[in-house]
């Protein structure tokens, strides 16, 4: 895994960073050499063990608990964290919602919490770390295959990723004259949700997931690339279990 320059200290911010997908990037990204702030909302206790795990790969490392569905508390999230790691770098939008949405019992409610969790927020972060990054800076989306075909009834959440994958082409063109590179990694499935039944997680992957490595591994090439390389949507490819 490519590190970065151990002579410079390099600050990343990953959302969702205390559990699952966005807790392995972290760890990833400070196995890289970053000094990292992770948001969490409700997984504190996680959060405290993950920044634990993080110190003892050597990095700086704090949680900071932040509500992204609150359009200020996204921007304040991304403020703390430079504050506490010094300034910002890296910006991984790894936090997500994810539930079904079919069109016969969806309600409002469900739509605008996935979009604001999956889409919003990562605009607000984004522009709030753009204020705050110099050139060389990157912003790393956690994107989905599924916004390019996903099964009947998870409209809300494929919307959600497509519009992510737009929103990284957009943002790459408008920030590329700063020097500050947009791409978004874009996993198929990759942890069954709790709760979610295993025959269930079964007919969605098909027997098929992504490893948790690989994924991780596209964000940090993703985080450390140079600035040139921008507006990309890497796909981390399903293995059969």
């Amino acid at each position: 895994m490519r590190r970065v320059n151990p002579q410079v200290r390099h600050r990343a911010l990953v959302t969702g960073g205390a559990v699952r997908v966005g807790r392995a990037i972290a760890l990833g990204l400070a196995d890289a050499g970053f000094d990292v702030a992770i948001a969490y909302h409700r997984s504190g206790d996680s959060a405290r063990d993950t920044v634990r795990e993080l110190r003892r790969r050597g990095a700086t490392a704090i949680a900071l608990r932040a509500n992204l569905r609150d359009a200020a508390a996204a921007r304040r999230l991304v403020s703390r964290a430079a504050r506490a790691l010094g300034g910002l770098d890296v910006l991984v939008n790894s936090a997500a919602g994810f539930a079904r949405t079919p069109l016969a019992s969806a309600t409002p409610g469900r739509w605008n919490a996935l979009l604001d969790v999956n889409l919003r927020a990562p605009f607000l972060c984004t522009q709030a770390a753009a204020a705050r990054m110099r050139a060389g800076g990157h912003v790393v989306n956690v994107a989905d295959a599924w916004a390019r075909t996903a099964p009947p009834g998870w409209s809300a959440y494929a919307a959600s990723k497509a519009g992510l994958e737009m929103l990284t082409r957009l943002l790459a063109a408008e920030l590329r004259v700063r020097g500050i590179a947009v791409n978004a990694a874009a996993p198929g499935p990759v942890l069954k949700p709790p709760g979610l039944p295993p025959g269930r997680w079964r007919a969605i992957t098909r027997g098929r997931s992504v490893r948790l490595a690989d994924v991780v591994a596209a964000v940090v090439r993703l985080a450390t690339c140079p600035p040139a390389v921008t507006g990309r949507i890497r796909t981390v490819a399903a293995r059969r279990a």
